[in-house]
């Protein structure tokens, strides 16, 4: 029998919590519906953002 153990459990959950707080504040500052749907979408997508946001500033 294979033994199989998977160590991301941690970024996992750091990815979900980043992911309600990115969605709370995102649909919050939203002002029409159609902006909220938009705040949800940019909210599974943060990480790309951020990093995009980061290598901006960084010139790279």
């Amino acid at each position: 029998m294979k033994n199989e153990i998977h160590k991301s459990g941690a970024a996992g959950a750091v990815y979900g919590l980043g992911f309600v707080g990115a969605a709370i504040y995102f649909i919050s500052h939203s002002a029409t519906f159609w902006a909220g749907v938009l705040g949800f979408l940019k909210a599974i997508i943060w990480p790309a953002l951020l990093v995009y946001a980061a290598m901006k500033n960084l010139g790279m």
